[in-house]
């Protein structure tokens, strides 16, 4: 059975993206990252919301951009938005979470489904259906821009620490949630 995953890299604040959804300011912290390396072929499917899909990408201006992972994964996406259209090249639009999540664990059999975006991942928290949180952290303060998690009024969330690692550019923290 699938392990939905939620991995993001994030400021020392809890930033995903700075302003406007910027992402220019994790180019100068992509370097290679051992734990990252050894999950991307472990990933069976992306569920991506809409505006990480359409956003701006830390390897815009090189042949890198537009591609999971900078180029490091292919395989069956599904895009959560309010209007699905079609799409093709392993890309699926689909109009809810749930509709992403059953469609995308499905697909993803024994592996990973990796969840891009902090909006899509509040919904899976919400509706039991997140299993693990990896957060890399990197040495830079935003000030603003969107949260790793960004729900307020809800009840804390109890997580198990699984593994911490480091490069030289991030902290590798991997969590499970406790239900």
């Amino acid at each position: 059975m699938a392990i939905m995953l939620y991995s993001a890299s994030m400021s020392l604040d809890g930033f995903i993206t700075g302003p406007g959804g910027d992402m220019s300011w994790l180019t100068p912290h992509i370097a290679p990252n051992p734990l990252v390396d050894d999950l991307i072929p472990r990933i069976g499917a992306l569920i991506v919301g809409n505006r990480t899909f359409g956003g701006d990408d830390p390897h815009r201006g090189t042949d890198r951009a537009g591609k999971p992972f900078g180029g490091g994964w292919d395989g069956p996406q599904y895009v959560v938005t309010h209007h699905p259209r079609p799409h093709g090249d392993g890309i699926t639009f689909v109009p809810d979470v749930e509709t992403a999540v059953r469609e995308a664990k499905a697909a993803a059999g024994d592996g990973y489904v990796n969840i891009l975006g902090a909006d899509v991942a509040r919904q899976c928290l919400a509706l039991g259906e997140l299993d693990e949180i990896l957060a890399i952290t990197v040495p830079v303060l935003l000030g603003d821009g969107t949260r790793l998690f960004a729900a307020t009024g809800t009840p804390p969330v109890q997580l198990e620490l699984l593994r911490v690692t480091h490069t030289e550019r991030a902290i590798n923290t991997w969590m499970r949630i406790i239900t």
